[in-house]
């Protein structure tokens, strides 16, 4: 499953090498609620086709429209993109659908040659981060190394996007929990990898959209080179899998690194990384262990749950929190909701 952003840029592109009229909208700004962020993106072709969104639905139908009865080259006079704001007057804000108050801006851009989308998407698929710099008084695009987060930037004559690598989630082990755990993670549009070298653990695995392989883990860690978009979950609970894993990745760029475990198993393991492989205090601090947001998860499916929305909070840069209110006179659980001494239910038993 690809991500929105990247099938927005495809479906622009193979309607244009079809021949269609093609618009690429652009969200660039907004005031005030909205129901789409900054940087959303949408195409939609002459027959009216839309792939993304810009607001959900009534904006859509408004462009819609005025493609399919104006024609690209009349919203967009000579080619050239346009700029559009929905929403400035209250009487148009209750039209479009538009929380009150709410202002969306948006930049149209008709989709050509030199809109460069194969370049763009070739880019992306390489997990190279790249600048958009669109020309509004030509349409022409340039292309450049840049940043993957960041705003849209709208000036007088330009419009600067950015772009890059999706999310991608490494998962050590197959198994029950793992398959819960890349199922999330692919409705999340997380690019997904999972790992296991033991032949015994690949029988009947299999999910569509996840790349699976038998590499030792840490070899497949010094591979893959984890970016600032990448998380990595080891779930094995086999020290001569995950820890090896964990100290690549520990010392990698990944924005989350986690294992499952319970607190003692958690405690033993940082030792180990420590003593034994001389991992610094501020790279085992990296490390989410035991892996998952307390939920009070016990099945596979919900402890998949708890992880997934820990990884999900760490993209988003949501604090992590290290223990979980409880009652007086009780321990405080860990961030992944399992008591000290005890072992996670199901699966994650050691």
């Amino acid at each position: 499953m690809e991500d929105l952003d990247t099938q927005v840029l495809r479906s622009a592109q193979a309607w244009h090498t079809a021949g269609l009229p093609v618009l690429l909208v652009t969200v660039t700004r907004t005031w005030g609620s909205s129901p789409r962020p900054p940087g959303s993106l949408m195409a939609i072709n002459g027959r009216g086709e839309v792939v993304g969104s810009v607001s959900g639905g009534c904006i859509e139908d408004d462009l819609i429209r005025r493609v399919r009865d104006e024609g690209v080259a009349s919203v967009c006079a000579e080619g050239r993109p346009a700029t559009l704001r929905y929403g400035i007057s209250a009487d148009q804000a209750h039209r479009f659908g538009l929380p009150c108050g709410g202002t969306v801006e948006l930049v149209l851009e008709p989709v050509a040659d030199h809109t460069r989308l194969p370049d763009l998407l070739q880019a992306t698929l390489a997990r190279r981060s790249t600048e958009r710099r669109l020309d509004l008084r030509t349409g022409m695009v340039t292309l450049s190394e840049g940043r993957r987060d960041g705003l849209p930037e709208l000036g007088d004559e330009t419009l600067v996007t950015h772009f890059g690598p999706r999310h991608r989630l490494i998962v050590i082990g197959a198994g029950d929990l793992s398959r819960f755990l890349c199922q999330m993670a692919l409705g999340l549009n997380f690019e997904v990898v999972v790992c296991d070298p033991r032949d015994e653990q690949h029988a009947g695995w299999a999910l569509d959209g996840v790349t699976i392989s038998r590499e030792m883990p840490d070899d497949l860690i010094l591979r893959l080179k984890p970016d600032a978009h990448t998380a990595v979950v080891a779930l094995t609970h086999d020290p001569k899998l995950d820890d090896l894993a964990l100290i690549d990745a520990l010392q990698s760029e990944a924005f989350y690194v986690g294992a499952i475990g319970s607190r003692r198993h958690t405690g033993l393991r940082r030792e180990r990384l420590r003593e034994h492989f001389g991992l610094a205090e501020t790279e085992l601090d990296a490390l989410h262990g035991p892996a998952g947001l307390y939920i009070g998860s016990k099945t596979p499916a919900e402890i998949a749950l708890s992880i997934m929305a820990e990884v999900v909070a760490a993209k988003n840069g949501v604090a992590r929190a290290a223990t979980v209110p409880v009652a007086e006179g009780k321990a405080a659980l860990p961030a992944g909701g399992h008591a000290p001494g005890m072992d996670m239910a199901v699966t994650c038993r050691v």
